[in-house]
């Protein structure tokens, strides 16, 4: 037969019942050779029997087979799981002969003349077993070995390390051999733990990872090393790949079993990304509580298609809702979110295309859609731009929430939850003291009503609209370089899910009037953030992309607070989540202050210069702690 030809035979999956058939050809085979190979040392052969016999045997095997479906089975694919269920069939089989032999010599069947065809020995039955399973897991074997022979020799086996030699190790090693459609040939386990090195598991070495050097990477010609551990210790994580980034190896991570148990998720190696060197361990919060203080409630979200408010809003809609109202002015974005989220109650499912800063509009949505409880999300976050349109960050941040918040108080909302930000701490620029006034005014308003006001704050968030990763990645895709402000500037990071976590639990923990703080682990350095971003693409710092300093923009600053001068910290039932212990002697004066900010607002409909340094003035006056850097505004603080 043409090779060609073969070759397409081959790649079409086999129709079932030809599976079969080969699989009831080798039990007969089999109990056939087994048989010859018996009586030869009796000396009796009785041929006739023996093939009536036969008859009852491959019955209870075509049995086993259809019951456990080992000829649905790409065969090959073949790995251990196959083995595996062909083992049970196998064994299934030879139970229900053991059973109709023990039933046969315990009646009179045994007298009869079909007696003498049931009556098996259990000796042939369970031996005549061994050798099926050898020879049914052989031919998958050999079909296998013979597939990958006419396909994949003409590949290149790509040399792989994989570090953890613990059971993750052993999955990934696994998962390596079962993927036929690229050839991996597993060189070494590599480990940083002394007491397994030296060893040999699977028939690999164990090495430690400080053997790894050029030498070795280029004489056992390592195109990629997978990291395979179930302690995801993020220092752990960026030692490791710090060492094999130096050594300029692909890195590949196949994610911690316990990561996927509430995702439902699958095993799988993928690229290193970014968040996995996060710098700290992610933090989980799985509160059953949550549901329960969402459940049939109407909730709003503002600014519903931004990064945090769109991740929130998914969140909360496959809760058991009675209502949910997802609010934003930018009607392209909250169309996406509109077409991708998923709600447990569709038919109350509500995308509104509005502005929190309308106060006719805004009562309008409380009067219709009354809702329990508010997640305030819609907000002005860009530190240069909003240091340059004063107005702007004031008429959202402050008047907006200062709406929502009358609002709230005036429909007997349950809770209200707004979304900060770590610029709100000692700020230095308008966007962040607009974040703290706004702060303050919700505060003051916990003793004025029912409504719980509760405040959350957090740091930069992960691929959010405007964080510096999807900058990064967009400079790279260009060749570079990346641009810095600072080489010693540092930001707190988490992730979308995390963040929204964090308001989700601070919305069921809170009572009213205390502003919820993560611990955010360690302050990341950008500069040491963007070289590994580098690295991660596959690049070389700084002999392929380069990054440079540009100088810090206007209000920018180079260190990052998560608590004021004059704030402490409660703790929570979490450990990872502190309320902020904030001064609350002057709100009321504060909050009259805040009134006469958002009048100026409404006077001024166009921002000139004067308007801009007036409402800049009082905002100083609101928060004395704010204090201008790299800005025009610097001059009010002298």
């Amino acid at each position: 037969m043409d090779l060609n030809v073969l070759k397409k035979k081959l790649r079409k999956d086999n129709p079932r019942w030809v599976i079969l058939l080969i699989d009831i050809i080798i039990v007969f085979g089999c109990y056939v050779a087994f048989n010859f190979l018996l009586n030869s040392f009796l000396g009796e052969f009785d041929i006739e029997l023996m093939f009536k016999q036969s008859i009852v045997i491959l019955s209870v095997y075509l049995i086993s087979f259809l019951s456990m479906k080992t000829y649905r089975e790409i065969v090959r694919h073949t790995g251990l799981s196959e083995a595996i269920r062909i083992f049970k069939t196998v064994w299934l089989a030879c139970m229900i002969l053991f059973l109709i032999t023990l039933l046969v010599r315990s009646t009179t069947l045994k007298d009869s003349i079909w007696g003498e065809y049931l009556r098996l020995s259990y000796a042939v039955v369970f031996s005549h077993g061994f050798f099926t399973m050898v020879m049914l897991v052989a031919a998958r074997v050999v079909y296998r070995q013979i597939y990958e022979l006419l396909f994949f020799t003409k590949r290149k086996s790509r040399h792989v390390l994989i570090f953890g030699a613990s059971r993750p190790g052993l999955v990934a090693y696994a998962m390596l051999q079962d993927d036929i459609r690229s050839k991996n040939k597993v060189i070494a386990f590599v480990e940083d733990k002394p007491n397994r090195v030296g060893k040999n598991s699977r028939g690999i070495r164990i090495l430690h990872i400080t053997d790894i050097d050029q030498n070795f990477v280029r004489k056992n010609d390592i195109d990629e090393v997978i990291i395979a551990v179930e302690n995801d210790n993020p220092e752990r994580l960026s030692r490791v790949t710090d060492h094999f980034h130096n050594l300029n190896i692909d890195l590949k991570i196949m994610q911690p079993g316990r990561s996927l148990l509430s995702g439902g998720g699958k095993r799988q190696i993928r690229q290193l990304r970014i968040e996995d060197l996060l710098g700290r361990k992610p933090i989980k919060l799985d509160n059953p509580v949550v549901e329960k203080e969402l459940r049939g409630r109407t909730i709003l979200i503002t600014g519903a298609a931004g990064s945090i408010g769109s991740e929130l809003a998914r969140q909360i809609a496959v809760l058991p809702y009675r209502k949910i109202v997802l609010l934003d002015q930018a009607e392209s974005a909250l169309y996406d979110v509109q077409q991708t989220i998923h709600t447990s109650n569709p038919n109350e499912a509500y995308f509104i295309v509005g502005d929190v800063r309308d106060k006719i509009f805004m009562r309008r949505i409380f009067e219709v859609h009354r809702p329990d409880v508010v997640f305030h999300a819609a907000a002005y976050k860009h530190v240069p731009l909003m240091e340059a349109n004063p107005y702007e960050a004031i008429w959202t941040n402050v008047y907006g929430s200062r709406i929502l918040a009358d609002l709230s108080m005036e429909y007997n909302v349950y809770k209200f939850v707004m979304i900060s930000t770590d610029k709100a701490v000692n700020p230095t620029n308008v966007m962040g003291a607009t974040k703290r006034a706004a702060e303050i005014y919700v505060n003051s308003c916990n003793e004025q009503s029912d409504t719980n006001f509760i405040i959350t704050r957090f740091g930069n968030v992960l691929g959010s609209n405007g964080s510096v990763i999807p900058l990064f990645e967009k400079q790279i895709a260009k060749g570079g370089p990346l641009t810095l402000t600072h080489q010693e500037i540092t930001r707190f990071f988490m992730t979308i899910p995390e963040a929204c976590q964090l308001v989700l639990e601070a919305g069921t923990m809170g009572k009213g009037g205390e502003i919820f703080v993560f611990d955010m682990g360690k302050s990341v350095k950008i500069m040491d953030l963007a070289k590994r971003m580098i690295k991660l693409k596959g690049y070389r710092y700084p002999q392929d992309i380069d990054i440079k300093i540009v100088g810090l923009r206007p209000g920018e600053k180079i260190y990052e607070e998560l608590l004021a001068n004059n704030e402490d910290t409660l703790k929570t039932h979490h450990p990872k989540i502190m309320i902020a212990k904030v001064c609350t002697a002057d709100l009321l004066m504060k909050r009259k202050q805040i009134n006469l900010l958002c009048e100026l607002v409404e006077r001024n409909d166009d921002s000139t210069e004067y308007a801009d340094f007036e409402s800049v003035r009082q905002l100083k006056a609101i928060v004395p702690e704010f204090l201008s850097q790299n800005s025009v505004f610097d001059q009010l603080d002298k």
